[in-house]
């Protein structure tokens, strides 16, 4: 079932990117349309143009940027929102077994509570048995393990971050290398002889940044999941060592 939501995600992040796509090129196509009247044309047909115009070899690295990305955050999202866990009714329960049933009492409600918090509450309730600092060590190192899951591929989402809009960049770069050297082969500087390749280069330019904007705004917020999932697994790992010495006593 675990492995199901992701799947999920990846599906769900292609279609959800292809739409924002979709809206932000239509956003880039009104900003840098002609004056002419262009309402006997259908929102595809605008669309199509702007994307062909900005040359399918740019955009379209920066919509596969786009819709990777989407699909990563996408995954890691949904995924902490599984980790979390209501870790104040958690202790309450842990507590509550061990005064009432034991270490093995306390074991059985952590495996019946999903997230990394509980996890941690397992590990060193397992290793409680053998002494506290036994138990700590194993919440030191199993809190570690956890942390890389939480953090995992949000690596790759600030790589798309980042590229996107350099590749933007590259592609407004090439259009006014062409628009020189369209200027050096005739002689002399005509607005309408550049207007083209400038286009392009803003095309390029302008859809680099909004897919960076984007993907950024989800990074964010993971970034601040992460971060609150992590201040709990540290409280809660300080709590459980404290119920441990009460215990022993």
């Amino acid at each position: 079932m675990k492995k199901l939501f992701p799947s999920l995600a990846v599906a769900g992040a292609f279609v959800a990117g292809t739409n924002m796509v979709s809206a932000n090129v239509a956003a880039v196509a009104l900003l840098v349309q002609d004056a002419a009247p262009e309402a006997d044309k259908g929102f595809t047909q605008v669309l199509k143009e702007q994307f062909i115009q900005g040359g399918a070899s740019f955009m379209g690295i920066v919509l596969l940027c786009l819709i990777l990305g989407l699909a990563v955050a996408i995954e890691r999202i949904i995924y902490l929102n599984m980790a979390s866990t209501n870790t104040a009714k958690l202790k309450q329960q842990v507590e509550d077994a061990l005064a009432s049933g034991g270490i093995e009492a306390a074991k059985e409600v952590c495996r019946n509570t999903k997230g990394p918090v509980a996890s941690i509450y397992y590990q060193g309730l397992d290793r409680a048995t053998e002494s506290v600092e036994s138990a700590e060590k194993a919440v030191v190192a199993y809190g570690g393990v956890q942390m890389g899951q939480l953090e995992k591929n949000v690596s790759w989402l600030s790589l798309f971050i980042a590229i996107a809009p350099m590749l933007g960049f590259m592609g407004t770069v090439i259009g006014m290398i062409q628009a020189f050297q369209k200027i050096a082969a005739v002689g002399n500087l005509s607005a309408s002889l550049i207007a083209g390749d400038i286009q392009v280069a803003l095309l390029t330019t302008v859809f680099g940044l909004i897919t960076a904007i984007i993907l950024q705004i989800f990074y964010n917020y993971i970034i601040a999941k992460i971060d609150s999932i992590v201040n709990d697994m540290e409280d809660s790992s300080i709590i459980l060592i404290d119920m441990l010495v009460d215990h022993k006593k």
